[in-house]
Order: C-alpha cells, then sequence, then structure tokens
C-alpha cells in the first residue's frame, strides 16, 4: 500500500469517526442519562446504619423537637406522640416506623415535558442546581455582583441546555425583590420561564404558596391537571438545627402538601455549629430531623410526596465559617445518601460546592471529590451540584456550563464498567492482532461504542498542545463565558405562551420584564 493511499485511509476513518461522532443518538443508547444506577460508595456499614437509626430514634422519644406550632401538635399528638415537660414534641419510635411503612416511595417528580420527568428511587442519581446565593460571579472580570431576578431566568436558560443537570432548583435569592411576597412569586415565575424541567423553589409564608399554587394551576390548565402531574417542587427549612421546628416553614409546608406540591423536607445544619463536630453526630441529627419531617407531614397529609433531604454541612472548625467543599463534606452527605437507601426513601442532598470564589483549580478539585463521591452512593437527587462557590455565597453561569461538563464525567462513572461477552472483545482482540492492522481505530465496535460508551464534554479542551496554542491559547472560563453569550442572546423559549402569560400578570405583579424573555434583549445583544 502506498503512503497515499494509508493517508486517505486514515482520513476516511477519521471523517467516518466525524460522522459518527455527530450523528444524534436516542437517550436509551447514551453513555449516561438521567437516573442513572450508583450505589458503589459506601462509607457506613451495616452496623453503623442500624446503629445511627436507633440513635435517631431515641433522640426523637427523648429529647423531641421545640418550637411545633398548634396545627403540628395537634396533627402529631393525634397519632401519638407528646409534648415533654420541656415543651419539645416527642415522637414515638413505633410512628416512625409506621410512616416509614406507609409514606410514598417510587414515585415521579415530574417536568413541564415528560421527558425531563424523574423516577428518583433505589439507586437513581439525578442532578441539580440549588441554593440562596446573594451574589453572581464574574469570572472574567474577578468581580461579585448582586443577583437579580433576571439571573435566575438567565440560569434556567441555561441549564436548559446543559444535558447533565436533571433539574433545577433556584440557586439565587433575587436581591432587587423588595418583600417576601415578590421574592416568592417571582422566583418560581422566573425559574419556569427558564427551562422546562423539574424547578424547586421555596416559600416564605402559606398565603405566598397558595397565590404561587394558583399560578402553577393556570400553567398545568386546571387544579387537576397540576395534582396529576405537579412539576415544581417546594424546598422546605421545616426545621432549626439543633431540634427545633422552624414555625413559618412548617406553615409553609402545611399548604404545599394539601395543595399537592412535592416536598423536600430539609434539615441544615453545620457540623461543629449547629450539630455535633463529629461526622456520625452530624449525620445522626440530620437523620433524626428529616425523619420528625417524615411524620410530620405524613400526619397532615398521609402519603403526601416528600423528598427526604438531610443536607448537613461542615465548618472549618478554625474559624466557624462553612466550608462546601471539604472531604468532610462528601462524608457526611454520602452517609447521609446511605441512611435514605436504609429507609428506602427518595433521598436528596448537597454536594458539589466549592469554597473558592472562582472557577479555577481549587473549585474543580472541590467540586469533583464532593459531587463525585456523593453521587456513587447512588444518591437520589445531588442538590447544588452545579454553579456555587465560596460556599453557597456566589453563583457562576459560567460553572454551570463547567459543572455540565463535570457532572457528565461523574455520571459516567456512576455508570461504571459493564462486564458481558461483547464488552470482553475476545473476538475483536484477536481479529486485529492477527488479521486486522494492530489497533482498533476503526474497528467496528470502536465506532459502535464511541457514543454508547462514551462522554464528551463541550467547554473542556482536550486538544493536544499544538492546537491548543494554534487556537490562541483559550482557557475553560473563556470558552464558558462565550457558549454562555451563545445561549443567552440566542435561546428565549416560550414556556409560559404570551396568553397564558398576560392572565398571569394580570392578576399577579410579576417583575421580570417581557423585554428580556425575547430576543433583542439589549443585554447580549
Amino acid at each position: 500500500m502506498s503512503a497515499v493511499e494509508d493517508l486517505s485511509r486514515r482520513r476516511g476513518g477519521r471523517e467516518a469517526r466525524r460522522a459518527l461522532r455527530s450523528r444524534p443518538i436516542p437517550m436509551a443508547e447514551a453513555a449516561v442519562r438521567p437516573g442513572m444506577l450508583g450505589g458503589q460508595y459506601k462509607p457506613l456499614t451495616d452496623a453503623d446504619m442500624q446503629r445511627i437509626h436507633k440513635t435517631a430514634l431515641k433522640l426523637l422519644e427523648t429529647v423531641g423537637l421545640a418550637q411545633a406550632i398548634p396545627s403540628c401538635v395537634e396533627a402529631m399528638t393525634a397519632r401519638g406522640c407528646w409534648m415533654n415537660a420541656q415543651g419539645r414534641l416527642c415522637i414515638p419510635a413505633s410512628l416512625v416506623e409506621d410512616t416509614l411503612a406507609s409514606c410514598a416511595r417510587n414515585f415521579v417528580l415530574h417536568a413541564r415535558d415528560p421527558k425531563h420527568d424523574m423516577e428518583p428511587s433505589g439507586n437513581r442519581v439525578y442532578f441539580g442546581t440549588a441554593g440562596a446565593a446573594v451574589h453572581i460571579v464574574e469570572p472574567e472580570t474577578k468581580t461579585y455582583r448582586e443577583s437579580l431576578l433576571v439571573d435566575l431566568y438567565d440560569a434556567g436558560r441555561i441549564v436548559d441546555n446543559c444535558e447533565h443537570i436533571h433539574f433545577y432548583q433556584r440557586p439565587v435569592t433575587a436581591r432587587d425583590m423588595i418583600t417576601g411576597h415578590d421574592l416568592d412569586i417571582n422566583t418560581m415565575y422566573a425559574c419556569l420561564a427558564g427551562t422546562e424541567k423539574h424547578v424547586g423553589t421555596s416559600m416564605v409564608d402559606p398565603a405566598h404558596v397558595d397565590e404561587c399554587l394558583q399560578i402553577l394551576h393556570v400553567l398545568a390548565g386546571g387544579e387537576d391537571k397540576w395534582r396529576e402531574r405537579p412539576f415544581v417542587s417546594q424546598s422546605n427549612c421545616f426545621v432549626v438545627p439543633p431540634m427545633k421546628f422552624a414555625e413559618d416553614a412548617c406553615r409553609c409546608l402545611e399548604a404545599a402538601a394539601r395543595g399537592g406540591m412535592p416536598v423536600l423536607l430539609l434539615s441544615a445544619a453545620q457540623a461543629g455549629a449547629t450539630s455535633p463536630a463529629a461526622l456520625a453526630g452530624t449525620v445522626v441529627q440530620a437523620v433524626a430531623e428529616c425523619l420528625a419531617g417524615l411524620v410530620y407531614i405524613n400526619c397532615v397529609v398521609p402519603g403526601a410526596i416528600a423528598i427526604w433531604g438531610p443536607w448537613p454541612f461542615v465548618s472549618d472548625l478554625r474559624t466557624g465559617a462553612m466550608s462546601g467543599g471539604s472531604g468532610e463534606q462528601a462524608l457526611i452527605t454520602s452517609g447521609c445518601a446511605q441512611m435514605g437507601h436504609f429507609y428506602n426513601l427518595t433521598v436528596g442532598s448537597a454536594a458539589g460546592m466549592c469554597d473558592s470564589k472562582l472557577p479555577d483549580m481549587q473549585a474543580g478539585y472541590e467540586k469533583g471529590v464532593t459531587a463525585g463521591i456523593s453521587a456513587m452512593t447512588g444518591i437520589n437527587m445531588l442538590y447544588e451540584s452545579a454553579g456555587m462557590h465560596a460556599s453557597l455565597l456566589g453563583f457562576c453561569l459560567e460553572s454551570l456550563l463547567i459543572d455540565n461538563d463535570m457532572l457528565g464525567s461523574i455520571n459516567r462513572n456512576v455508570r461504571g464498567i459493564e462486564v458481558n461477552e461483547d464488552t470482553l472483545s475476545l473476538e475483536v482482540i484477536a481479529n486485529v492482532c492477527i488479521e486486522g492492522p494492530g489497533h482498533y481505530l476503526g474497528n467496528e465496535q470502536t465506532l459502535a461504542l464511541m457514543q454508547k460508551d462514551y462522554v464528551y464534554p463541550q467547554i473542556s479542551n482536550r486538544m493536544s498542545p499544538k492546537e491548543w496554542n494554534e487556537a490562541g491559547k483559550p482557557d475553560i472560563v473563556e470558552r464558558a463565558a462565550a457558549r454562555k453569550r451563545e445561549i443567552l442572546s440566542t435561546y428565549y423559549p416560550e414556556y409560559i405562551p404570551r396568553h397564558i402569560d398576560e392572565m398571569i400578570r394580570a392578576k399577579h405583579d410579576i417583575k421580570l420584564p417581557r423585554s428580556v424573555m425575547e430576543p433583542g434583549d439589549p443585554r447580549w445583544a
């Protein structure tokens, strides 16, 4: 064979691989999909989980929770709970066990578009955002600014374009909203305007919950249709660690449950500050608090859809400051995930945060360690997994895109290695070595598995040093910034049709201008 013929063959092989790589592939055949099965990492033994469980039950019976609101006391004492001499609501182990036997399981978390529906049970893993950051990180100028309502809309549009971010829980607090009412109503609206994936948000007043439900009934086409497919969940910090109910949040919890809205039962202690410095003790307290929440919501609305949400965080004990990017964070999140599986509950917790202020090398290793290890437990809902910086104080749109690549790689780790007669590749190896060219580049198996077994980044750079130099030495933040501008200047989904939007705006004080929801938005012109 001549050198020209050999070069032609190699070029033809590259073109074939490029064509195969660029063709659309059905989701069912993709290398990774929402809901891959995890469960490979288990920091707790079976005996450890039994001890944690028994200690949590003892806490609920002997210590109980303070500050229960009257409706909570009424509902729970009717099921066998009691108020102790210190005015704390105590929960018998038998009621916890009864609740665990009858509570909702194996439910679907719906999206506006059914293709984004999630089935967060067993060891299925889904990645999403969350948080209440008060700043937007601007990495190109290395500055922070206050987060605004429009940032929620922009982040939603970016998430809508991120294959490996499966749900969108509001990640920032809109600092331009003056009242709690404006914040609650407009946060939900801005999120729903930006994405058709499942949305999570929060409310501070039960009247706001009712108003949000009115809007959701309009968007769903009626209350019955909303209840059939509720596509918004409420993130509810019903407890103030250690072991106290949050009164306003509890009222919102009850309103959401009665309105058919799924609820994330969220306990967010900080080890060494509002939970024990001992990691096992922090897990015990989180488990006890979230079991209390599960009993509570089922006493109010039996069978209510609830995500079991132990979210303990870590303190840097030298300063008391939160350290979301620490190795300890990965451990306690993983331990809580295991306890959720111990109870066969849908479990959601937080990992993928970082202490770094910018998308840099520190952010990369902190996010990769915490999100990667936690996902390997098979946690069902991994919140805070994209975009978060500065221990939850900063949120970065560019990092959404960078972290999307990271989550794709993590999800590939979750999937693992399939071993069967085909993948063992005996005949493929023999044919290449004995009769073939001595490599696998153009092999039929290689072409068949290019997209079915391998994940390719969208932002990360895999150029050779020579190619990278010739391209102007782009870095990952520059590439993410360019992609962010491309999405935000061209992608304007109409998830709230204009006639529906007019109905909503006529009855509710929507602050997001129509001008930012349509092509021609001057911010990105």
